[in-house]
């Protein structure tokens, strides 16, 4: 790509919020929401030709739920942001001149999960450029890294982000709402971007063979409803439910199992990716084969003793998966090919006791 000019970080945010003003005074509607972006399939938003990466053509387009983006040649100096998107970068064999740190499952100060220190380690980066970028972007370090493009296909940032952001290089956001984008549109949306489609489409489907594979030792989990309802011992009167348009959820689904209609129910958002669920309503938990959430023994021990909670028939009998914040699987449950590799036996071992328990 041609070299830009280094912007600094106030000129930057000067610049992005005098067109956030003037976009205001025209009074003209922004995509700043996402329910102002069509529901379309990752395949139907990304707009590209199935040629190999020597051979696409450009420019490429890509719809997402903050606009759209043009990619007018060839990246040569990818960044990303936020969750996971790197591990798409790097499953593919290209090294991203930055990328955020990862802020929860890490087991040391490195800001690496064990699956992309291993795929680093693979393709022979020992000096990563880390965004040290947990508690808000680091605009300074993402515009240092003089980036052609960066990759946000899974993340949380909003219009004004990717305003200040698409100063420094085109951005791909997510394609319809935040935290809600399915480990494939991760991998076809940032693949995309970087003029790496075909290859894109390929890492989905060997990881869906390899996830085949792995899940035919486990008939068991096929057809089981489950949740993925998140507790809190310090407060038992309001529980976390995650839904289907998650990512955690539609992977789930993707193993064979279903969301009972007592949780899909309670939706009124259906761009939510969450919402929450008075433990006095826990009975619409009842139907639910399996639960999964975040958490450990401890807390089981606290649900089971609970006057309310401790009567849902999945805390009962035990059919439940409750992961550990200090294990990398904690990071897992927001898939993509690198964290599905490295973890599904261990997960499946999981869902598949649990699902054992429903069958006694």
């Amino acid at each position: 790509m041609n070299i830009k000019r280094k912007t600094s970080l106030l000129t930057l945010i000067i610049a992005a919020m005098l067109m956030l003003s003037l976009v205001a005074c025209s009074g003209e509607q922004s995509s700043s929401t996402p329910e102002s972006t069509p529901n379309e399939s990752a395949t139907e938003n990304t707009e590209t030709t199935d040629s190999q990466d020597e051979n696409s053509e450009y420019p490429i387009v890509i719809k997402h739920a903050l606009g759209e983006t043009v990619i007018e040649s060839k990246p040569e100096r990818v960044a990303t942001i936020q969750w996971a998107n790197h591990d798409v970068v790097l499953a593919l064999g290209v090294e991203p001149v930055g990328f955020s740190a990862a802020n929860f499952g890490v087991q040391d100060d490195s800001g690496l999960l064990p699956w992309t220190a291993e795929k680093l380690k693979e393709l022979g980066i020992t000096n990563p450029n880390v965004f040290q970028d947990t508690d808000g972007l680091d605009f300074e370090a993402i515009s240092d890294s003089n980036p052609d493009v960066i990759l946000a296909a899974y993340s949380g940032i909003t219009q004004e982000d990717y305003d200040i952001l698409s100063q420094i290089a085109p951005v791909v956001a997510y394609p319809t709402a935040p935290w809600s984008t399915t480990w494939r549109e991760q991998v076809l949306f940032n693949a995309t971007g970087i003029g790496m489609k075909t290859e894109g489409e390929q890492l989905i489907k060997d990881t869906e063979d390899m996830v085949n594979e792995k899940l035919s030792e486990y008939p068991q989990i096929e057809g089981k409803k489950v949740v993925w309802v998140n507790f809190s011992a310090n407060d038992m009167s309001q529980l976390h439910i995650y839904t289907p348009i998650d990512s955690r959820v539609s992977f789930l689904h993707e193993l064979g199992m279903t969301y009972p209609e007592s949780i899909t129910e309670q939706i009124t958002d259906p761009n939510g990716y969450s919402l929450k669920l008075s433990a006095e309503n826990a009975e619409a938990l009842n139907d639910a084969d399996i639960l999964i959430g975040y958490g450990n023994d401890e807390l089981y021990q606290a649900i089971k003793a609970d006057s309310l909670l401790g009567k849902i028939p999945a805390i009962e009998r035990g059919s439940v998966v409750l992961i550990d914040s200090d294990t990398p699987l904690v990071a897992a449950g927001t898939p993509n090919p690198l964290s599905i590799a490295y973890t599904i036996d261990e997960y499946l071992k999981l869902i598949g006791e649990a699902a054992n328990k429903v069958n006694e």
